[in-house]
């Protein structure tokens, strides 16, 4: 593998950048507020804009490490704030897979903007730092999620019952996985 840290990418409609700490209202306003982006996530909505400053300060720090991959996901159309984020939020099997999370606001939800952002990262993590797989889980109660999964050439592996915990508690999981080879 060849690390290479988060990365500026662009898709047709979309700038993958890291977040600065500028960001913070943005991101605090577009989804880390919201009880609804975050029912099926780990961490909870934000209580105000100092949580999601402290937040950023520490992604600041990690984008110093080469395997820290944390992109904030802008739309080319409207303006240069962040509309939701995307990342490697763990590495299993010894640090060889990468885990892929993501959310975004509920305002553009359904546009296809998940795809193209997940398909990116993807394409960045097979062709540019060389993994060989990459994994992604969603609460079973949470199908959209599985749908965007899909729609980039993930394979459903099955359910994993009781496997994880997020804001609605212990949950069964779907587990998707994409091989290098398969794109």
């Amino acid at each position: 593998m060849n690390h290479l840290g988060t990365q500026y990418m662009e898709t047709e409609r979309l700038v993958l950048r890291r977040f600065q700490l500028a960001d913070a209202q943005a991101m605090y306003k577009n989804w880390a507020s919201d009880d609804e982006v975050t029912r099926y996530l780990t961490w909870p909505a934000h209580s105000d804009s100092l949580v999601t400053e402290q937040v950023l300060k520490d992604w600041m720090t990690q984008y110093l490490e080469r395997n820290f991959y944390q992109w904030a996901i802008v739309w080319k159309k409207e303006s240069p704030e962040p509309i939701g984020s995307i990342s490697v939020v763990r590495w299993d099997k010894n640090g060889k897979v990468p885990v892929i999370g993501y959310c975004m606001g509920r305002q553009w939800w359904g546009h296809g903007i998940m795809t193209e952002a997940l398909d990116a990262v993807i394409g960045f993590l097979f062709d540019q730092v060389g993994v060989g797989s990459i994994t992604m889980y969603h609460d079973v109660n949470n199908p959209r999620s599985g749908a965007v999964m899909r729609r980039c050439g993930m394979e459903y592996q099955g359910i994993r019952e009781k496997a994880d915990r997020n804001n609605q508690g212990v949950c069964d999981i779907c587990c998707y996985s994409i091989e290098a080879s398969d794109r």
